[in-house]
């Protein structure tokens, strides 16, 4: 995937599964990993339970829309 593609409450999978972005920095993305429902699409950050995870510009490569 390319950064351009990235907006705050895009899903995306990676190696690991299921994330939703929650932000959008210059050269990174912020996401959370969405287990069994968790955070749900309405939700907003902070969330009390789920880690935020930074993925770089040299990560978004092995990132797809598509399982």
């Amino acid at each position: 995937m390319l950064h351009s593609d990235f907006q705050i409450g895009t899903e995306f999978y990676s190696e690991s599964g299921l994330w939703r972005c929650t932000d959008v920095g210059s050269r990174t993305i912020v996401a959370v990993k969405v287990k069994d429902g968790y955070p749900a699409p309405h939700q907003a950050p902070p969330f009390s339970d789920a880690v935020e995870v930074v993925f770089d510009e040299y990560d978004l490569p092995g990132l797809s829309c598509q399982p």
